[in-house]
C-alpha cells in the first residue's frame, strides 16, 4: 500500500471511531499484533482523497486483499457490485457470524462479494476465530483498547 502521510490527529480519530478494530473482519488491534492500517476506502489511485470521510481502520490482511478494489464480482450473480464501506455502511446489515462463530457470512450482494474479494475467512482469521479470541472482541460491548502508545501504522 502507499506511504501517504496521514496526520496524527486524523489517524487517532479514525482509530477511535473504528474502536481499534478492522472495519472488514472486526479483528481487534490487540489480536492482530502488528499495526493496523488507516486505509483509503476509495484509493488515491482511483481519485480518493486523504480526508477523514475516506479513511477507515483495516488489518493488514484485509487491506492487502482489498488493494485498490472498490468493486468486485458477486459470486452468485456474476454482477459487479461495490465492496462494503465500513465508514458508511452497517456491518450487521451485510454480514453475520457463522453458527460456530468462526466465519463471516455475507448476507447481501455487497457482503457476499466482500467476503470473497477480501478473503475474510482466510486461515489466519479462522485460527483467531476458532479460539474465540477475535469473536469476543467483535461482539457488542465496550471497545477493546490497545496498550498505551499503540498507533496504527502510516499505511
Amino acid at each position: 500500500m502507499s506511504q501517504t502521510y496521514i496526520p496524527a490527529d486524523i489517524r487517532r480519530s479514525v482509530t477511535e471511531a473504528a474502536r481499534y478494530r478492522c472495519g472488514y473482519c472486526l479483528t481487534s488491534q490487540l489480536i492482530v499484533a502488528i499495526p493496523m492500517h488507516v486505509e483509503h476506502i476509495i484509493p488515491l489511485a482511483s481519485g480518493g482523497e486523504t480526508v477523514i470521510e475516506n479513511l477507515w481502520l483495516a488489518c493488514p490482511l484485509c487491506n492487502g486483499y482489498k488493494g485498490i478494489q472498490t468493486h468486485a464480482v458477486d459470486p452468485e450473480t456474476d454482477e459487479r457490485v461495490p465492496l462494503y464501506n465500513p465508514r458508511t455502511q452497517n456491518w450487521r446489515e451485510h454480514f453475520a457470524w457463522s453458527a460456530d462463530g468462526t466465519q463471516i457470512v455475507g448476507q447481501t450482494p455487497v457482503g457476499k462479494t466482500t467476503v470473497v474479494a477480501l478473503r475474510l475467512n482466510n486461515w489466519r482469521f479462522y485460527l483467531f476465530q476458532s479460539f474465540n479470541i477475535s469473536s469476543a472482541a467483535s461482539r457488542p460491548g465496550p471497545p477493546v483498547m490497545p496498550p498505551p502508545g499503540c498507533v496504527p501504522d502510516p499505511h
